[in-house]
């Protein structure tokens, strides 16, 4: 499953949620416009975890949960805390990263 935020409110989703995948984008980075396709076909194939895409340019305070400095940005959240981030454009790294969380 897969939810666009629409407000500043990741710190709530992954308290209400097991396990949680975040890519973190904006509108003009285009790595992340490569990538999202990407997240949202692991986000299809995966269950148990809940994929999120959040756009770091406009919720700020979503952006600080996984110490963002770099897009696009993928985190993994367990039991609401942080577990993992990668800074990548490479599909690889981020599947790395989902089969992380989906095996604990």
């Amino acid at each position: 499953m897969i939810v666009e935020l629409k407000d500043d409110s990741l710190q709530q989703l992954i308290s209400e949620e097991k396990n949680v995948v975040v890519q973190f984008s904006a509108g003009w980075c285009g790595n992340c416009r490569v990538m999202k396709p990407k997240f949202k076909k692991l986000a299809s194939e995966t269950e148990n975890l809940k994929f999120v895409l959040v756009d770091a340019e406009k919720f700020p305070e979503s952006r600080k949960m996984a110490n963002v400095d770099n897009l696009p940005t993928f985190a993994t959240f367990k039991n609401g805390e942080l577990v993992n981030q990668v800074q990548t454009n490479k599909f690889e790294l981020l599947k790395d990263l989902v089969n992380e969380v989906a095996s604990n």
